[in-house]
C-alpha cells in the first residue's frame, strides 16, 4: 500500500480517532506533507507525530476517511482481509440463507471501509464508491472480491457515477470490472423473487435494507387492503400479497418503477386482479383517492441529504404521515419510514406524533424499526444508523 502523504492534527484533535471515529475534518488539520491528491492513501499523526491511522485523502470537509487505525501500515492483504471479515459477520447473521441469496456485503463505515458499498445479488456484486479513495482503488477491491468469493462470484459491476463527489464524476464510467451478467437478474429474498437491474435501477438496483421490515409487513397483511406508496419495484407489495392481502395498490411517480412492480408481481405468480398499479405522486394520490385502507406503507426517498434541508424535510414527513393517518381505517396499520441520515430517530418520532395530532387519530406504537444486520452500525460511528421506522396501530 503506497502512502503518499502525511497529515498532522492540531493539539487535542486526535481524540475522535482514538475513539475510532473514521472521519478527519479539514478544520482538525495543522499541516500536511507529501504528494496529496484526491484518492491517495495518507498517514494521520497527532500533534506530537504519533501515528493514529491510515486512510483515503479527499479535498473537502471530510479530508480523510480512516480505513486502518494504529501505527501499522496496511499490509498487501488489506482488501481481502477486510472483505473476509465483513463476510464472516454476514455468515453470523445467517446470510446468505436457503431462501435469501442477496445481501449487503460491505456497508461503508459499518464495516470499517468508509466510502464503499458492496451489494451481492446471487453471484453478481454491485460496487458503489462514495469517495475518491474507493474510486481510485476500485480494481484492487474487485480483485480482492474475486479472491475471497471465488466460484460464488460471477461478475463485479461498478456503479458510482452518481455517488462520487461532483468534481470526480467525469473520471470514470459505470461498467463491469470483472465478468459480465445479463440484466435484469432474478434474486430470492425470504422466498420471494425480484428482478434487479443494477444498470438502470436506483442505488445498486434494489433496496436490500428493507428485507426484514418487508418480512414483518407480511405478518400484518392477511385479509387486509394495502396501499404501498413510493413503491419503487414493489418489494412491500409482493410481501403483502405473500402474506395474504386481499387487495394491494402500488403507487410511484416513476413509470419505470411501476412497470418493474408489475413485473415482480407477475414473477411471483399473483393474480393481477389482486393488485393495481398507479403512476402518480404519492402525496397527490392520497389527497384525491376516495378509498381508505387497512394497511399503508410510507417508504419515501430521503427528504433531506444535508442538515440545511432538514427543516423542510420534517414538514414533508409531517404532511405525508398526516395524509396517511386520514386514509387508514380504524383498526388499521401504518408502516412509516425515513431513510434521511440527518433525521435522527427522536426527531422522526416527534414528527410522526405531530402528524397524528394534526390528523386527530389515536395511535399506538407496535414496533420501532431499523436497518438489518447486513447494514451494520459501528458503535464508534452512530451516524451510520440511517433507516428508522415505526409500525403504528391506528384507532
Amino acid at each position: 500500500m503506497m502512502i503518499s502523504g502525511k497529515l498532522r492534527l492540531k493539539p487535542g484533535k486526535e481524540q475522535s480517532l482514538k475513539r475510532f471515529h473514521p472521519w478527519v475534518f479539514s478544520g482538525a488539520i495543522q499541516s500536511t506533507q507529501g504528494a496529496l491528491a484526491d484518492g491517495v492513501w495518507v498517514e494521520v499523526v497527532d500533534s506530537k507525530n504519533n501515528t493514529l491511522g491510515f486512510g483515503h485523502y479527499q479535498t473537502g470537509s471530510i479530508t480523510v476517511r480512516v480505513l486502518s487505525f494504529g501505527s501499522d501500515k496496511p499490509a498487501k492483504d488489506f482488501w481481502p482481509e477486510k472483505i473476509k471479515s465483513a463476510l464472516a459477520m454476514r455468515f453470523t447473521a445467517g446470510l446468505p440463507a436457503e431462501k435469501t441469496n442477496a445481501f449487503r456485503l460491505i456497508h461503508a463505515e459499518g464495516d470499517g471501509l468508509p466510502g464503499l458499498i458492496v451489494d451481492y445479488y446471487d453471484g453478481v456484486v454491485v460496487m458503489q464508491a462514495h469517495s475518491a479513495g474507493m474510486h481510485t482503488d476500485r480494481q484492487a477491491i474487485a480483485n480482492a472480491l474475486q479472491d475471497v468469493l471465488k466460484e460464488k462470484l460471477k461478475a463485479v459491476y461498478y456503479k458510482s457515477k452518481s455517488t462520487l463527489p461532483a468534481h470526480l464524476r467525469d473520471t470514470g464510467q459505470d461498467g463491469y470490472l470483472l465478468g459480465m451478467s445479463a440484466v435484469p437478474h432474478i434474486i430470492s429474498e425470504n422466498g420471494n423473487h425480484f428482478y434487479v437491474d443494477w444498470e438502470v435501477g436506483q442505488k445498486t438496483g434494489f433496496f436490500l435494507d428493507q428485507r426484514d421490515n418487508r418480512d414483518l409487513l407480511g405478518n400484518y397483511a392477511r385479509n387486509r387492503t394495502v396501499l404501498n406508496t413510493f413503491c419503487y419495484t414493489g418489494g412491500f407489495s409482493v410481501y403483502a400479497l405473500t402474506g395474504g392481502a386481499k387487495l394491494v395498490h402500488s403507487v410511484d411517480v416513476s413509470e419505470n418503477a411501476i412497470e418493474a412492480t408489475r413485473q415482480n408481481i407477475e414473477l411471483n405468480g399473483y393474480n393481477p386482479t389482486e393488485h393495481a398499479c398507479f403512476t402518480a405522486d404519492s402525496f397527490e394520490y392520497m389527497e384525491r383517492c376516495p378509498e381508505t385502507y387497512d394497511l399503508i406503507i410510507l417508504d419515501p426517498p430521503a427528504f433531506a441529504k444535508h442538515r440545511d434541508a432538514r427543516h423542510q424535510a420534517m414538514k414533508g414527513y409531517q404532511r405525508l404521515n398526516s395524509l396517511a393517518f386520514k386514509k387508514v381505517k380504524s383498526g388499521g396499520i401504518l408502516f412509516t419510514f425515513s431513510c434521511s441520515q440527518v433525521v435522527d430517530k427522536q426527531l422522526f418520532y416527534d414528527t410522526v406524533v405531530s402528524a397524528a395530532l394534526q390528523a386527530g387519530r389515536e395511535i399506538k406504537v407496535l414496533h420501532r424499526l431499523s436497518q438489518p444486520a447486513d447494514h451494520p452500525v459501528s458503535i464508534y460511528h452512530p451516524e451510520g444508523e440511517y433507516l428508522k421506522g415505526l409500525v403504528l396501530y391506528v384507532h
